[in-house]
């Protein structure tokens, strides 16, 4: 299946983009008018605020530069909650890794005559797996990606698949592990028209006989995306061939 550099990556988090503003919004609606009782009836603590809204937008944009994501780096490790990948589970991969707990995985499948077709592909892989955050309290996805068996290594899945990307920048290459793997780790942003800022993402890449494994981690925001980076941990440092 041929694809137009570009488009498919540009669309699809667009549209992915717009349901998931939608579903914060209106859990915020909901936290909102829910009141502040606890389930036994008494009172839950009121949260402290700290500052102007000025000042804390220039903490945040301060705390985001200084504490930018570097591909490669160690970072904490989600609980485990499962393991997906193996016969049976709800996507059969190439590879197996840990699941968060609470996180909800679902395959994709897609027909190839439909037009979603094309638009869940980016560079030289194919969505074929998302995992979904909001169970465990979070608002994103872990997304997996499949392509042919080819002589590409990691790193050129990588850059491949951030280059389809046009709204991608900053990409930061390292050469890590998954598992016992080789793999390949990119940090980058993607500005969303949507939020109207951009935000952190991040993907790692492991080659298999079956083609090469994508796995990305989005999010609504930078905030959301660095509150799952746990799960993207977990899944990179369990991961093993299927």
């Amino acid at each position: 299946m041929t694809m137009t550099r570009g488009t498919g990556r540009g669309r699809v988090p667009a549209a992915l983009a717009a349901v998931t503003a939608a579903v914060a919004m209106t859990l915020a609606g909901c936290s909102s008018s829910a009141g502040t009782g606890t389930e036994d009836g008494g009172s839950a603590p009121v949260p402290a605020v700290s500052g102007s809204a000025p000042a804390k937008a220039a903490e945040k944009a301060g705390a985001e530069k200084a504490g930018a994501d570097k591909a490669g780096t160690e970072a904490a490790v989600a609980a485990k909650g499962g393991r997906l990948g193996g016969a049976g589970s709800a996507c059969e991969l190439p590879v197996t890794f840990d699941l968060a707990a609470r996180w909800k995985p679902k395959a994709i499948e897609l027909e190839p005559d439909s037009i979603l077709a094309d638009l869940a592909e980016q560079g030289t892989v194919k969505m074929v797996c998302e995992i979904d955050a909001k169970p465990a309290g979070n608002i994103g996805f872990l997304r997996v990606w499949q392509g042919e068996a080819s002589e590409d290594d990691p790193q050129a899945v990588l850059k491949a698949f951030v280059a389809d990307d046009p709204n991608a920048s900053e990409a930061a290459y390292a050469q890590v592990k998954a598992g016992a793997l080789a793999a390949a780790e990119v940090g980058y942003t993607v500005h969303s028209e949507l939020m109207d800022e951009s935000k952190k993402e991040r993907a790692f890449a492991v080659t298999t006989p079956d083609g090469p494994v994508v796995v990305h981690l989005g999010g609504l925001d930078s905030d959301e995306h660095t509150a799952m980076l746990p799960a993207f941990e977990l899944a990179k440092k369990s991961l093993t061939l299927g």
